[in-house]
């Protein structure tokens, strides 16, 4: 049975003005989201995958969005401001890439988990500590009442993180936006997070876009995958799909710079060039300058985004007749 569709991002396109000049940013990025589904979103820094998560929450200041958003078929780009304040952490929460700098230094952590609740709802105070206590200790937190009177500086790195994550799913979203929620941590506590989100993805059925470089997190949590560049999703589909034959061009040179860990000393590939300026390429195929494989025709016109099968689609004028040219 096909699980109803939550998300449908058609044609999103966010550019800034500079001066006189609108730089784009995004372009042309479309998707679906279905329920309780987690989907990875991956690019190196700089590719369009922050901007792309801020325009779903409507955070994107001073910019200039197109193209549609649909969450639960209503249309998110042509809500006011209010009806944006209502639906954030409502129905769709986030977690951006650093605790420390999200969590108000001046209260509580207590005071911070209960304001989110009596943001969105009617509850009483003492149904609202209830609740935060609960959900300190769904997160895996020690003593979470002694945690509710704690300020931010007093908790570590990984503790802070639990609490956004709290924070997040208290008022029990439908989609769950995470922006590179295990930037910064250690490998245990790593590890700790991704399985505390998909025991939450699990008992919630909460949809969840993961923001993230890491292609081994991708691997570890997620069900599908969109591999961005300068932008654009160059290469989408299911995680056995691209992991086992990844086709587009970048995406094998991802997948060539990790290690593997065979015991082997191999030298590590490394992708030449660098990611382009915002609006520095005019015409044609966004990654032509750093592929090995570029024609003539990828410098002046730009592939659509093919679909090779069910599970699998791809931006590259290799794959435009349906081949598997390499």
């Amino acid at each position: 049975m096909t699980k109803e569709k939550l998300l449908e991002v058609a044609d999103l396109s966010v550019s800034f003005q500079k001066k006189k000049t609108e730089i784009p940013i995004v372009q042309g990025v479309s998707f679906t989201l279905h329920k309780g589904e987690i989907v990875g979103v991956v690019g190196e820094s700089g590719c369009g995958k922050s901007v792309t998560s801020m325009a779903l929450m409507g955070l994107n200041a001073n910019a200039h969005t197109t193209g549609k958003v649909l969450f639960q078929q209503k249309d998110l780009l042509k809500q006011s401001e209010k009806e944006w304040r209502h639906m954030r952490g409502n129905d769709i929460a986030m977690i951006f890439q650093e605790p420390m700098t999200s969590l108000n230094p001046l209260f509580t952590i207590g005071d911070q988990l209960t304001e989110a609740l009596s943001s969105h709802t009617d509850i009483h105070k003492k149904q609202a500590d209830n609740k935060a206590v609960r959900m300190l200790e769904t997160v895996g937190l020690p003593r979470p009442e002694q945690l509710m009177k704690q300020y931010p500086h007093e908790l570590s790195g990984g503790m802070r993180q639990r609490v956004m994550i709290a924070m997040a799913l208290i008022c029990d979203p439908k989609l769950l936006i995470a922006d590179e929620p295990t930037t910064a941590l250690d490998v245990t506590i790593q590890a700790q997070i991704l399985s505390l989100l998909k025991k939450m993805n699990a008992e919630f059925e909460t949809a969840i876009l993961l923001i993230t470089h890491d292609l081994g997190v991708v691997h570890n949590i997620c069900g599908r995958v969109m591999i961005m560049y300068a932008g654009r999703i160059v290469e989408e589909g299911s995680v056995t799909a691209i992991f086992k034959d990844p086709k587009h061009p970048y995406t094998k040179g991802l997948f060539a710079s990790i290690p593997a860990f065979t015991g082997k000393s191999e030298r590590l590939t490394s992708i030449e060039g660098q990611v382009p300026k915002p609006g520095t390429i005019k015409k044609g195929c966004m990654f032509a300058p750093r592929c090995l494989h570029k024609t003539g025709r990828c410098t002046i016109e730009e592939p659509c985004l093919k679909k090779l099968n069910d599970e699998h689609a791809v931006r590259c004028f290799l794959y435009e007749e349906g081949g598997t040219n390499e």
